[in-house]
């Protein structure tokens, strides 16, 4: 049984992947306290891996987003075996505290500054800026860096950062700034 909060069909948002249609699977739960958090994900019902495909293959997107809260609490090698078994790409969005099942295929980390890092791959860093000193992030082993502003709310200070740090590139949240889910 995994604590499931949503499963939903959309466009990503955010990151690498913004405008693909995706199935997103919000588990409940995270093991961090961001104060910037915009996700209602505590709540959530227990659902089996059944009834999680079954959800999913409502949709016709072959792109899944493992999202929370943080997922990591809630998933290990059979749940991603059964996604690639029904045809989907397994994506997960985490803040990489927590060890992750190898077969993930592509791996979003959101570090969050005081959390330790569990993970060694990730294709893609995704940084809420706050104004916090983003180099200490460009070590990470990934190829794709984006930097977000907080909710829309800094983005002019958030591009500024961008323009000195060209490694960096602009993430908007465009899933709110069109008014979708």
């Amino acid at each position: 049984m995994r604590k499931i909060n949503e499963i939903f069909y959309s466009l990503q948002g955010e990151g690498y992947h913004t405008g693909t249609p995706a199935v997103f699977i919000r588990f409940s739960g995270c093991n961090l306290k961001c104060s910037f958090c915009d996700t209602q994900h505590e709540e959530g019902t227990m659902m089996t891996d059944d009834e999680i495909i079954s959800e999913v293959e409502k949709y016709p997107a072959a792109t899944v987003i493992l999202t929370g809260g943080e997922p990591s609490l809630w998933i290990d090698d059979e749940f991603i075996d059964r996604l690639h078994r029904v045809g989907k790409y397994v994506c997960i969005e985490t803040n990489g505290t927590r060890p992750l099942p190898r077969t993930i295929d592509w791996v979003t980390c959101s570090p969050k500054q005081g959390g330790v890092l569990a993970i060694d791959r990730m294709d893609e860093v995704k940084v809420v800026y706050e104004g916090q000193d983003i180099s200490i992030y460009e070590q990470l082993p990934a190829e794709h860096f984006f930097l977000q502003p907080c909710s829309c709310n800094n983005t002019a200070s958030t591009v500024a950062c961008v323009m000195q740090h060209p490694r960096w590139r602009l993430s908007l949240q465009t899933h709110k700034l069109i008014d979708i889910r």
